[in-house]
């Protein structure tokens, strides 16, 4: 399945194009057929002459219904721009566009509808005015396809357009990680809550496990086109029936989540990209379907930090837009350069970062790495960051110290036991740890060994799995859950020689026990 979001100015005729591709009513709502305006989103499909599955999302043009419009628009791989022939370019085309820019869409197709009315010349000089404001947008090139809802004409071409489009989309990913943002939550009899939303990436099936922000839910059914499916494979429109889900703990903005994949942030470093406006403060971030208030901090013209107002499931990557609602316009285009961005305490940390951020070195593997001293790899990939598979040949065993992966040498990154660490914190964990075992042997010869757990909390370990291969690389032995020089046993000191030769004397005769004197 394909999925495609309408986009252009209120009264063109986008709802009248997804009635007659699809046959269905996308208006939902009784004051949506009465006013003749879309408010909220609406929904639809058919199936191309190829056989090729296309759901539509169908959004309000109206200016006071934009957010609705975003929260439609968001996760969509694709648009279908209408543009009326006799009104042409208006006001929230613009918007629009500047959404679609802000999202960078890359697939669309351009409809010039009412062509019935228009007068003769005006078609072709609405398309060459779209087309020429396109051309510098994300979308770029476009094709253009004249239709009338009233009569029927053109309808078969943009068809056959529409096969054109989805036939240059990339196929997804369908093995990765699940983040369903929710359009839509409602209560079916019989059924329970029901979500749904456009999934971009991976794949569901009745019996999942899915994670929200309410908790953890089990799918009891899907539902895609409108059929029952024991499993969905993105790109899809999905309808999610949740086990045990309360209605009242979820709506529109929140998300469906592979469990323990996803990094959860209210802190973003961001480009804005493009920028399109001067921000205020009073700003909102659209993403997914969300509208969240946020606070931003420009580092510099280009770089910033969002402060949410609650978290979101984000990484890498991400595109969303930042609006300001007073001047009922999109400040600027969002790409998430880093999730969990660092404290900044010190004066011109915050010009650091902007320099950081720009260069990419900030955001580097080695640089996220570095500034924590390690972070587990699954962290890494949860937060949408790259990082090179292990080679490690086929051949290969753990070695004595336990050491289970190796050097990312391209990153200057070390790999331990699921976690990847910055080669000076690794060093200095060793030297801490061969101290810590040295001070322990000269405080009580008795017991020179150090216990495992007190060596990991002594030094700042954090996790129990990388003391073994730290030990093995620091050259310490590991008995029985102590650590020591290899070589070294307990002693008691001067004590030794006398209890050897009363203990050589019990061998010899075991009934010569020793007198009180010469215990002590």
């Amino acid at each position: 399945m394909r999925v495609v979001a309408t986009a252009g100015h209120v009264d063109h005729g986008k709802s009248t194009l997804v009635r007659m591709l699809t046959g269905m009513e996308p208006d939902r709502w009784a004051e949506e057929r009465r006013r003749g305006m879309t408010i909220d989103l609406g929904f639809g499909w058919t199936t191309l002459a190829s056989g090729e599955p296309v759901a539509f999302v169908d959004v309000p043009g109206h200016q006071r219904f934009v957010p609705n419009m975003l929260a439609g628009i968001g996760s969509v791989p694709a648009v279908l721009l209408v543009i009326a022939a006799d009104q042409g370019w208006r006001r929230q085309t613009s918007e629009h566009l500047d959404a679609i820019n802000a999202l960078q869409i890359r697939h669309g197709l351009l409809a010039i509808t009412r062509s019935d009315l228009a007068e003769p010349g005006q078609v072709a000089a609405v398309i060459e005015d779209a087309t020429s404001r396109l051309a510098g947008s994300s979308l770029g090139a476009v094709e253009a396809i004249a239709v009338s809802g009233l009569t029927g004409q053109g309808i078969a071409e943009l068809r056959d357009g529409l096969g054109r489009l989805v036939a240059s989309m990339p196929d997804p990913r369908r093995d990765g990680r699940v983040r369903l943002w929710i359009d839509r939550a409602f209560t079916v009899k019989g059924a329970g809550t029901v979500l749904t939303g456009t999934l971009g990436d991976g794949r569901l099936a009745v019996g999942d496990e899915l994670e929200l922000t309410a908790g953890r839910y089990s799918i009891r059914g899907l539902q895609a086109l409108g059929n029952q499916l024991p499993e969905v494979s993105a790109v899809a429109r999905v309808a999610v029936n949740l086990r045990g889900l309360d209605r009242d703990r979820v709506g529109r903005g929140d998300c469906l989540l592979s469990p323990g994949q996803w990094w959860h942030t209210d802190r973003l470093d961001v480009r804005l990209d493009p920028l399109l406006a001067e921000p205020t403060p009073e700003l909102v971030l659209h993403v997914g379907t969300a509208a969240i208030p946020v606070r931003l901090r420009m580092f510099d013209d280009r770089h910033g930090r969002l402060t949410l107002a609650r978290p979101v499931p984000a990484q890498v990557g991400d595109r969303a837009i930042l609006r300001d609602p007073a001047q009922q316009a999109i400040v600027a285009g969002v790409l998430v350069l880093d999730p969990d961005p660092p404290a900044l305490t010190r004066r011109g940390a915050a010009a650091d970062r902007a320099a950081g951020l720009a260069d990419g070195t900030a955001t580097s593997l080695r640089s996220q790495v570095r500034r924590r001293g390690a972070i587990r790899r699954q962290a890494l990939l949860a937060l949408g960051i790259a990082v090179p598979d292990s080679a490690v040949p086929d051949s290969a065993v753990p070695d004595s110290a336990g050491r289970d992966s190796v050097e990312l040498d391209s990153a200057g990154v070390l790999e331990r036991a699921g976690w990847l660490i910055d080669p000076i914190a690794w060093q200095r964990w060793q030297d801490a740890l061969a101290r810590a075992v040295d001070e322990q042997a000269a405080a009580d010869p008795r017991q020179p060994g150090l216990a495992a757990d007190a060596a990991r909390r002594r030094i700042g370990l954090p996790d129990q799995a990388l003391l073994r291969p730290l030990a093995g690389e620091s050259g310490l032995d590991w008995s029985e859950g102590r650590l020591g020089r290899p070589g070294v046993r307990p002693s008691l000191g001067h004590a030794d020689r006398a209890v050897r030769r009363l203990l050589d004397r019990l061998d010899r005769d075991p009934f010569d026990a020793p007198e009180r004197a010469e215990l002590a």
